[in-house]
């Protein structure tokens, strides 16, 4: 377990490594490509941009299906993340924002950013309060953290807006924050945007498992890495027709309220959008208890994820959601190799 909890930790900080705020993913997609098939699979890009790969066909050796009454199931994660995009250049060479998903400005505040521009050159700036220097602006401390009060200053010699232009950026570039990402040697992971690339890390250890344990799943396993889901439709699509189940693997909420901490695999019975398929929750509990995985059941207030999505768009399959426990998301985010460990061996009993 230590080996693969290890892989999936590595796994993480390489695609916590590549920018790919929504909108800009191809190259942590071009990353995810080169493992699956490194790790003897055949993944495809959908047309959005996703990865697809089948992990398992669910049949044994002697051609039997091995556990007809489960059916398929997709697995989803999402390796988009929150970020901004320039929306305007001011008269002083400075660039507004506007946010890609829910990257909120108070967590903002302060932190190192990259410009990418239509031509591929990447210029560096910070996020900034306007008239950040609280010993001239008498304000500092009353002024209400919003896209509209907040800039980027570039880290290149610019006095108008004209000389930004000069350097190939326009309004529609992508910004990309900074992810810090410290794993401490206590076990803590700590970064921007584990959500989700720290599951889709998982997803990865357990395609690993099963090439290197020569498994073989009770049912036909697809993978999906989604690229859009901070913008609510990454789960709308690519659903193979004999699909029957959907399950995200997603952070797990950690705060007030909720049972869960950074240690425990979250299992979610509800979040904003409804509950989640009653038998398959169900299934989760038993199988968490039979995996000796430390678990948590929590109803989730503010939260929509890609098994959601799927819902919404039509199809007619059974839904649910787990994940490593999160502390601080959409912030400076954090959790634990117990976590990542528990969501681990919960995957893997589930699926047989």
């Amino acid at each position: 377990m230590k080996d693969y909890t290890e892989y999936i930790v590595e796994q993480t900080q390489k695609l916590l490594s590549i920018d790919s705020p929504t909108g800009y993913t191809k190259n942590v997609a071009a990353y995810l490509m080169k493992v699956y098939t490194e790790l003897g699979y055949e993944p495809m890009l959908t047309t959005k941009g996703g990865v697809f790969v089948k992990i398992a066909d669910g049949v044994s050796e002697d051609g039997e299906i091995c556990d007809p009454a489960a059916g398929p199931i997709l697995i989803e994660a999402h390796v988009d993340t929150l970020g901004a995009m320039v929306s305007e250049i001011t008269s002083a060479g400075h660039l507004n924002l506007t946010p890609l998903g829910g990257m909120n400005p108070n967590n903002a505040e302060a932190e190192n950013c990259r410009i990418v521009t239509r031509s591929g050159n990447v210029y560096t700036g910070t996020f900034q309060l306007r008239n950040a220097s609280i010993h001239v602006n008498g304000e500092y401390n009353n002024t209400k953290r919003a896209y509209s009060e907040m800039e980027v200053l570039l880290d290149e010699v610019v006095r108008t807006k004209e000389d930004v232009l000069a350097l190939g950026i326009l309004p529609g570039d992508i910004v990309c924050f900074e992810p810090r990402t410290v794993v401490t040697p206590s076990g803590f992971i700590k970064s921007r945007f584990l959500d989700d690339k720290l599951s889709t890390g998982v997803l990865l250890g357990y395609a690993k498992y099963v090439k290197d344990e020569n498994i073989t799943p009770a049912r036909r396993i697809y993978h999906h890495i989604t690229v859009f889901e901070e913008v609510g439709h990454g789960g709308c699509a690519s659903i193979p027709q004999d699909v029957m189940e959907v399950l995200s693997v997603d952070m797990g909420c950690v705060g007030e309220g909720l049972g869960c901490d950074e240690y425990q695999v979250s299992i979610c019975a509800k979040d904003s959008r409804g509950p989640y398929h009653y038998d398959v929750v169900s299934a989760l509990i038993e199988a968490a208890k039979k995996a000796g995985a430390d678990f948590a059941v929590d109803v989730y207030p503010f939260y929509g994820s890609d098994a959601d999505a799927a819902l919404t768009a039509g199809y007619d399959v059974r839904h649910g959601l787990i994940g490593p426990g999160v502390y601080a998301s959409h912030g400076y985010e954090r959790s634990h190799k117990k976590g990542v460990e528990n969501t681990f061996r919960l995957l893997k009993a589930y699926l047989g």
